[in-house]
């Protein structure tokens, strides 16, 4: 049987999505090559309630509907093919090993098992005389793999050179346009204008003058800026103002914010957010942050919901920012009331006071995402952290649970992804920031990339000096 190609799959690829298998199977004209020790790693993951264990429970369904179609020995090698009985076909050479050269001495498991999976692909290189690809997530493995005269790549996805986008314009008006602006037709101003152009800056010719746009419904909306810094946190630059403003915006019902570190996106978030149910627009407030440490042990710190003290290092940035806005608050008050004062701020044992008790009044909750299935979320405002670090499958079952009397902020950096199942061209941020670039009759999107840092001047050399 002749193939188009011939693809070694390393472990992360099926628990990254186990379905992964029949998009690059393409209905069966590709061979898909795994090592026994690619399902050893499987079988090892199939308990708990990570993404990676549903996954590798996924793939064990897939291959229960396989028949085997040949099998063949070689040299110390066994070779069983199967065939997938499902809607998409998908052809499956299983290779196992009766001894491998890697010695378990001083090595661990991990690197054994990279270094078995690697064996077998150099011996399927030989066998089938083609050249083998080795995907993998992991760049270690591919990286040895190179080191092997093994041709290897990583998973991409769709589309992955189309990462560039225009979210802010901005655009030269004239003086007369100024009074009829607000709620014409954005094409009228902007003849190239897309869908992924959510926020516009609108500079009168011949003058300093500049005025700040959304587009709801093809129609440009003129910013309130006394009513969007009419918060604790105040936006300080153009882009927080039109991120803060399409968080008050009931238009809006998904926000999703590619941000560096320190653009202030989980304050302003979380800022929004308290306005919103303190004028009784939602009921509560939902923070959803995606552990990396419990990706491989969420059995070490268990399954059980709310502000748990085990849980506490998931949550520090809700709880960093909480304390930032107890202090903001209790500065602004006490500025209004004596405003030629020193400012006296609070000890931290106050702060902790009144951020438990924020917490009670606002009903704000956390929620990790291994509680999640069987939940529906409905009147909250909902913050999803962290999500490049999120699989599109997580992305999916969490944003699956939303009902339409939600709001949802997306919030994430694809310069900090710690997950290795994922990376910048298949995470769930990269997946919604492209769906930006389609009209849809579901939901009204804005997405928005926040790149000045205000955390301070070492976060905005670190940044600067580290992304070379």
């Amino acid at each position: 049987m002749n193939f188009d190609k011939y693809y070694a799959l390393d472990t992360n690829i099926l628990l990254e999505d186990a379905r992964n298998i029949f998009t690059l199977s393409n209905d069966g004209k590709n061979l898909i090559i795994l090592s026994e020790t690619v399902l050893d790693e499987l079988d090892s993951k199939k308990s708990g309630f990570d993404e990676i264990n549903f996954q590798a429970r996924e793939f064990a369904r897939i291959l229960e509907n396989s028949k085997v179609i040949e099998t063949n020995s070689v040299e110390n090698h066994k070779i069983i093919r199967l065939k997938i009985e499902d809607t998409i076909p998908c052809i499956i050479d299983i290779i196992s090993k009766d001894e491998y050269v890697i010695s378990s001495k001083n090595i661990s498991l991990n690197i054994i098992n990279d270094r078995k999976i690697l064996e077998v692909v150099s011996f399927a290189n030989r066998y089938y005389d083609k050249n083998i690809i080795f995907v993998s997530m992991d760049i270690m493995a591919r990286t040895r793999a190179i080191s092997m005269d093994l041709n290897t790549q990583t998973l991409q996805g769709k589309d992955s050179d189309n990462l560039e986008f225009e979210f802010i314009k901005d655009i030269e008006i004239n003086f007369e346009d100024l009074e009829t602006l607000d709620n014409q037709e954005i094409i009228k101003f902007d003849k190239e204008y897309k869908d992924e152009n959510f926020s516009y800056c609108f500079k009168v010719r011949h003058s300093d003058q500049v005025l700040l746009a959304t587009i709801e419904n093809n129609k440009i909306k003129l910013l309130d800026e006394n009513e969007v810094r009419n918060q604790v946190i105040t936006p300080l630059n153009k882009e927080q103002l039109f991120f803060s403003s399409a968080i008050i915006n009931h238009f809006f019902n998904i926000l999703i914010v590619e941000a560096k570190a320190g653009s202030g996106k989980t304050l302003l978030a979380l800022s929004g957010a308290l306005k919103l149910v303190r004028q009784k627009y939602f009921q509560k407030i939902i923070y959803i942050r995606n552990s990396i440490e419990s990706v491989d042990k969420g059995e070490d710190v268990g399954y059980l919901p709310g502000l748990e003290e085990k849980f506490r290092i998931y949550n520090h940035p809700l709880m960093d920012s909480l304390e930032y806005i107890i202090r903001s608050e209790h500065k602004k008050r006490r500025n209004k009331k004596a405003p030629e004062q020193n400012y006296s701020g609070l000890d931290d044992v106050e702060v902790q006071a009144r951020v438990e008790q924020m917490i009670l009044n606002y009903s704000i909750e956390t929620m990790w995402v291994g509680e999640m299935r069987g939940r529906t979320l409905s009147n909250a405002f909902i913050i999803i952290d962290e999500a490049q670090n999120m699989s599109n499958k997580t992305m999916q079952m969490v944003l699956s649970r939303v009902d339409n009397t939600c709001k949802v902020v997306v919030l994430g950096s694809n310069k900090q992804i710690d997950n290795f199942y994922v990376n910048k061209y298949t995470n769930a941020l990269t997946t919604l920031l492209k769906a930006t670039k389609e009209k849809n009759d579901f939901v009204n999107i804005f997405a928005i990339k926040l790149e000045k840092v205000l955390r301070g001047p070492i976060t905005e050399w670190a940044e600067k000096i580290f992304s070379r």
